[in-house]
């Protein structure tokens, strides 16, 4: 994922939840940390060490450190030193180009998978959530992670109807930033605006006012500055994203067949995805859609969930799989 890596091992479940950062050396290019450690490090590294998020809106950016960055997932999973190559299933945006998708098996073989398998986002998203997706039924997922927001209609196990806006959890990140720079005149990075996110962040107006101390750089003289942000300002800075995650929706509504939209109002919507935990998403959707709206049980590992569940049994959904070896 753009924001986070999950892994998880058949039999032993989720071993791995980190960040999707890494941090190298930039004159030698080696790999220093990954995940947490090198979260830490984001905006606050010497100029011979560079932090970055290899993946930008669910797609790799930097194939190299994005395949260092698989080797060290893999090696974690199977030991420093495995004899048996492992069998690979990643999740990829259901929008993705034949050379974004190329791009992944390459990275996954060359990081020491026997064989990689490819699945689309929304429909792992949908395995992982339970939803019965091999029915002559629709059902609608909208997985909305930290690079993208993925919404899918999904029927007799494969996907009918899909959009795909590379706006997400990390664009509202961003928005937030913008946001502080424009009318508080404070500079802070992307940890800070994550944090107020998470804090006060909300998709409707909020009936009781909070506000959090947030700290930065003056835009205009550089020296420490120190502001009070409340959630009714947030509230309304994000509303721009969240108009683009809400129109992506309608596209997939408005494309979908008549009788699985008849089902979509009859079960309603299923939202995954780590953005999917911001305050008041369900309602804000649901009066903008005149859709009921359910969020899966742990939002953050329905697609790592739906990916195991799918590499457990191949032979059921091989139809919506790609395969290299």
């Amino acid at each position: 994922g753009t924001a986070n890596s999950l892994v998880w091992e058949v039999d032993k479940g989720l071993i791995l939840n980190e960040p999707t950062v890494v941090a190298i050396s930039v004159e030698e290019r080696k790999v220093l940390a990954v995940g947490k450690e090198a979260k830490l490090m984001l905006g606050r590294t010497p100029g011979f060490i560079a932090a970055s998020r290899p993946m930008r809106d669910g797609v790799i950016a930097d194939y190299e450190i994005t395949e260092a960055m698989l080797r060290y997932f893999i090696q974690k999973a199977c030991g420093k030193f495995f004899f048996f190559k492992p069998t690979v299933m990643i999740c990829v945006p259901a929008g993705v180009t034949q050379v974004e998708q190329r791009a992944v098996l390459d990275a996954t073989m060359s990081a020491g998978a026997r064989v990689a398998y490819l699945i689309d986002e929304p429909l792992a998203a949908a395995i992982g959530a339970r939803i019965p997706v091999a029915e002559p039924s629709g059902n609608m997922i909208v997985d909305m992670g930290g690079g993208s927001t993925e919404a899918a209609v999904i029927s007799l196990g494969g996907v009918v109807v899909h959009r795909s806006v590379r706006v997400a959890g990390n664009e509202i990140d961003e928005t937030i930033i913008n946001f502080l720079r424009k009318k508080q005149g404070v500079l802070v990075g992307e940890q800070t605006a994550e944090r107020i996110k998470i804090e006060i962040g909300s998709a409707l107006p909020p009936k009781k006012t909070k506000t959090v101390k947030v700290k930065g750089r003056d835009a205009i003289y550089g020296l420490p500055k120190t502001v009070m942000v409340s959630n009714i300002e947030i509230t309304e800075a994000i509303q721009a994203p969240l108009k683009q995650i809400l129109g992506t929706i309608k596209g997939v509504l408005e494309a979908t067949p008549p009788e699985l939209v008849a089902d979509i109002i009859d079960k309603g919507m299923v939202l995954s995805g780590g953005t999917a935990l911001l305050k008041n998403i369900a309602p804000f959707l649901s009066e903008n859609l005149s859709v009921a709206i359910h969020i899966v049980d742990e939002p953050m590992t329905s697609v790592v969930k739906g990916t195991a569940l799918a590499l457990e049994n191949l032979d059921l959904y091989k139809r919506a799989i790609r395969e290299t070896k």
